[in-house]
């Protein structure tokens, strides 16, 4: 998964708006990869099959692993709904929440209820608002130790804002926290010198896929940023060739 997520980054730096075709491929293909890793993860024997760019493969069962954890579950489900893949996306939320706990990895509480939220909003799943407002509250820096609290408040908390003002409908609301999000996305990564040089800051990839569930659904994206591919964000580029 981090060599196709790498490949994106390094494409994104390349053609920040994303009109190549070549970037197109480097979205498509983290998706695919990401989303087998978590099907194979799904799986304790046998096998699954899996399109990777021109070919279905096969692909070993794996069990639960450390990379199928719930912070690249996020990653992998934002390429997901930049695609707009319904069938993966149906995949993605059905991969358990005990599942991701499973991998072992270290994290605060609120991701977990920030994934089962997601997934209850994809599955039409009852409880949605009381599961958004878990990982809203989860998520104060007083609750969410483990992150750093600039990471926190700066990046991995913009996505899930921005859904909030996209489950009501708050075209205005929405926009604003949009614009707020990216500040903040820049703010973070431009803090230091080491943070300029990572691939991580080049796009704001949570808020960017939020920004396309909202385009999807009929919400003005009038803010261009370099953080915002716009042919990704107005879906140029879907059905460009079997996914």
């Amino acid at each position: 998964m981090d060599e196709t997520l790498t490949l994106f980054q390094a494409r994104a730096v390349l053609d920040p708006d994303a009109a190549e075709l070549e970037t197109w491929e480097a979205v498509v293909s983290a998706m695919q990869v990401g989303t087998a890793a978590f099907m194979a993860a799904q799986a304790t024997d046998g096998v699954v099959e899996c399109r990777i760019m021109d070919e279905v493969r096969t692909i070993a069962a794996t069990g639960p692993q450390f990379y199928a954890n719930a912070g690249n579950w996020l990653t992998t489900l934002w390429f997901v709904v930049i695609c707009r893949d319904q069938e993966r996306m149906d995949a993605m939320c059905q991969v358990p929440v005990e599942l991701l706990r499973a991998s072992g990895a270290h994290g605060d509480e609120y991701v977990y209820h920030w994934v089962d939220a997601l997934q209850a909003y994809w599955l039409e799943r009852p409880g949605l608002v009381e599961k958004i407002q878990a990982a809203i509250t989860a998520s104060y820096p007083e609750i969410a130790t483990i992150a750093p609290r600039d990471l926190l408040q700066n990046v991995l908390y913009q996505p899930i804002n921005l859904f909030s003002h996209f489950l009501r409908k708050d075209h205005e609301g929405f926009s604003a926290a949009l614009v707020e999000a990216l500040e903040l996305h820049k703010t973070y990564w431009t803090a230091t010198a080491e943070r300029v040089a990572d691939l991580n800051g080049v796009i704001a990839l949570g808020p960017l896929a939020i920004a396309c569930l909202a385009y999807d659904a009929g919400f003005p994206i009038e803010v261009e940023s370099e953080y915002l591919p716009k042919e990704l964000l107005e879906r140029s580029w879907v059905g460009e060739f079997e996914t």
